[in-house]
């Protein structure tokens, strides 16, 4: 441990203090009213002392930059990308072996400082246009063996080897009608005025199917989708109407529905959303993640087919758009 926070040049009163809390440390457990004898704890450092994660962190860095050594990972704007997020790695690369000798060297550089990898939590995801692929390899490491994945929540968002949007957006409406039913008696009753079941929905249930929109790739397809869901729950907010010829109850019509929620819908707040990254982003330096991601190229060649609709394609479409209602008079 001394050698590792030398390497990352870690003041010496520090690496005093964390000794300090690793040597000497003692504990006991009360049993009703009994109180035992202290007994010694020879594990480390306690789960919940303040310089666990910041130890780890470095333990961790250590271990990534061991990994680093070896560049054959996925290459795009002439860098090599290891995603880490608190204790997550993702390790990208171009085929199974280069994959596979990573996940080898973050095992044993792991192993060296103490730290272990899951097999029950590592998974690994092939993302190509044949469904089929990466299903005939597998990916064993040692004794461990790591199961191939045709989706898989990620941070939060939902991952195909398709590379399809289409599941992360089912799934965040499916979350979006679990969040309503938990509200549904607040948004159906009669004594809540409206505007306030506007406010209960914008600040409850919206933020639960937006949450990490700006990088969503839509379509007709999917912002119909979108619109169905938010205008299905804007009629049990708004009940039902009644009609001046036939003085009969019925349901609000999608265009009645823009009148008394006066806001900008589902889909223009994704748009929005999206504009306003676009705009971050394109003041963020070379030497962040996101903005080589941005204005980034990967390498190869497109296939000889029709050719997907891309996250810059909405960009271009948003910025027209944005035009064209500027040169409105």
């Amino acid at each position: 441990m001394y050698s590792i926070l030398n390497e990352f040049g870690i003041p010496m009163k520090l690496v005093k203090l964390i000794k300090m809390c690793l040597n000497e440390t003692y504990s006991r457990a009360q049993v009703g009213k009994n109180l035992p004898d202290m007994f010694p704890i020879r594990n480390g450092m306690k789960q919940e002392d303040a310089l666990s994660p910041l130890f780890f962190n470095f333990t961790l860095e250590y271990t990534i930059r061991s990994v680093q050594v070896n560049q054959d990972g996925l290459k795009l704007n002439g860098t090599y990308n290891l995603l880490v997020y608190a204790d997550d790695v993702s390790i990208l690369g171009g085929g199974i072996h280069i994959i596979k000798d990573n996940t080898e060297s973050l095992v044993v550089a792991s192993q060296e400082i103490g730290l272990e990898v899951t097999a029950d939590k590592t998974k690994y995801m092939v993302m190509s246009r044949d469904q089929n692929a990466g299903q005939s390899h597998s990916m064993k490491i040692g004794n461990s063996s790591f199961e191939w994945m045709e989706k898989l929540q990620y941070l939060g968002t939902t991952l195909t080897n398709r590379n399809s949007i289409q599941e992360e957006i089912k799934s965040r409406v499916k979350s979006g009608n679990a969040c309503y039913h938990s509200v549904q008696n607040l948004l159906s009753s009669s004594l809540l005025p409206k505007n306030l079941k506007i406010k209960i929905y914008k600040t409850i249930v919206l933020p639960v199917v937006l949450y990490e929109c700006e990088p969503w790739l839509l379509t007709m397809r999917k912002e119909r989708k979108l619109r169905v869901f938010e205008n299905k729950l804007l009629r049990r907010v708004f009940g039902t109407k009644r009609d001046k010829v036939t003085k009969e109850w019925r349901k609000v019509n999608n265009e009645e529905l823009n009148d008394p929620y006066s806001s900008p819908n589902i889909v223009r707040v994704i748009k929005l959303r999206r504009m306003r990254l676009v705009g971050h982003v394109a003041c963020m330096g070379e030497r962040r993640d996101i903005y080589r991601v941005f204005m980034g190229r990967p390498e190869g060649k497109r296939p000889f087919e029709r050719l997907r609709h891309r996250w810059e394609d909405n960009i271009k479409m948003d910025l027209v758009n944005v035009v064209m209602n500027l040169q409105v008079p």
